[in-house]
């Protein structure tokens, strides 16, 4: 199971890219905004773990 970190580095129309905080150098995530938080914002963290996002 899969838990982590995450930072809004850009949000692009209907999705978010995301940047693993323990992995900066990995590519980044592309997530649709409606899997998210509606309140992020470029620059915000986000949690990950059992399949949902929660802001930090």
């Amino acid at each position: 199971m899969l838990v982590c970190d995450y930072i809004v580095e850009q949000i692009d129309g209907d999705y978010a890219h995301l940047r693993r905080v323990d992995l900066p150098d990995e590519e980044l995530k592309l997530v649709a905004r409606a899997l998210l938080p509606a309140e992020i914002v470029e620059g915000c963290k986000l949690h990950y773990e059992l399949m949902q996002y929660t802001i930090i």
